[in-house]
Parts: structure tokens; C-alpha cells; sequence
């Protein structure tokens, strides 16, 4: 069975950021539940040189969108990076999905070896499409959807892995 790179990307990113807008919702109601302001868990850190939780969201959005534009060779959408408010990330995430499954899965035909730059601030980053994908967008994706997962558990939001995993709580079952 042949790997495709649609497959790695477009439906990992798009389940992986499915998964974190249901962190997300669960970050809300704790604070609802517990009548803190959201805006303490938004700005939240894990170290006080970290992103907060916001900026967390925006990065692992930015991974995807970025990520399958470049390997679809298509323009990816901009976002203002304005999101204050759970709802407005879980919009921008829902907007990145939408996005991502909507890219067709035969523009990531010869993606493996499609020729990337990402800029940088000081520096331009080249790639083939595949050493991209996994060395590149698949680490930072993860990366920042795990530090969201963990800005919210480190403040108290009952959190577990299957939330991060498959987007359910407790009693979540998988068969094999």
C-alpha cells in the first residue's frame, strides 16, 4: 500500500486541527463552568518566553494552511491573526478545515519532490515536498496543537489524551 502525501497532510492536518478546536471547546466551558474569564486561559503559558494559547492556535492553523497550500501548489487564504475570544480560534480552525479538505487530492500529485521555500524572518528554508511535509509541517502542526492541549490541562481544563487524539472525552472506545 503506497502513501500518498494528501493523505499525511490534508487529512492528518484537517483531523489533527478537528481535534484541537474540541480542546478548544472544552477550554470554554471550563471557563464558563468555573466563571473565569477566558481571556486568563487565552493567555495562558506554559513559560513566560512561550507563545500563549492564542498564538498556539494561530501557528498550528498557519502549519496546515501553509502546509497543504505549498505541496498542492495552490495559494493558501490569509488570516489577520486578530483572534481574541475561543470562538473566534474555533472559527479560524474551522476556516483552515475547510480549507485543507478542500484542496483536490490530485493537486498533491509529485508533491514529494515539489521544490519548497519557506521564509523566514531571516532566512529562506528549501525543501523537497516530502522532507516538507514531514520534517517541517507534521512536527510544527503537532507541536503546537500539543502546547495549546497543554496550556489548558496546566490550567486546571480536565483534559486527556483521547481529547487531543480523536476529538472525544472520557468513554471515547475504538475498536481495533
Amino acid at each position: 500500500m503506497k502513501i500518498s502525501v494528501h493523505a499525511v497532510s490534508a487529512d492528518l492536518l484537517a483531523n489533527t486541527l478537528a481535534n484541537l478546536s474540541h480542546v478548544l471547546e472544552r477550554g470554554h466551558a471550563h471557563a464558563v463552568a468555573r466563571k473565569i474569564d477566558p481571556a486568563v486561559l487565552l493567555a495562558g503559558r506554559l513559560a513566560p518566553d512561550m507563545f500563549p494559547l492564542t498564538r498556539q492556535v494561530q501557528i498550528a492553523c498557519d502549519m496546515g494552511k501553509f502546509g497543504v497550500a505549498r505541496l498542492a501548489g495552490v495559494e493558501a487564504p490569509k488570516f489577520d491573526d486578530a483572534e481574541q475570544t475561543f470562538e473566534e480560534l474555533r472559527a479560524r480552525i474551522a476556516r483552515t478545515v475547510d480549507f485543507i479538505k478542500g484542496v483536490p487530492s490530485g493537486s498533491f500529485e509529485g508533491a514529494e519532490d515539489r521544490l519548497i521555500k519557506v521564509p523566514l524572518r531571516d532566512r529562506t528554508l528549501e525543501f523537497k515536498g516530502l522532507d516538507y511535509l514531514v520534517r517541517w509541517v507534521v512536527p510544527n502542526a503537532l507541536f503546537h496543537a500539543t502546547t495549546a492541549y497543554a496550556i489548558l490541562r496546566h490550567n486546571g481544563v480536565e483534559l486527556g489524551k483521547n481529547d487531543f487524539l480523536t476529538g472525544s472525552g472520557p468513554g471515547f472506545s475504538q475498536s481495533a
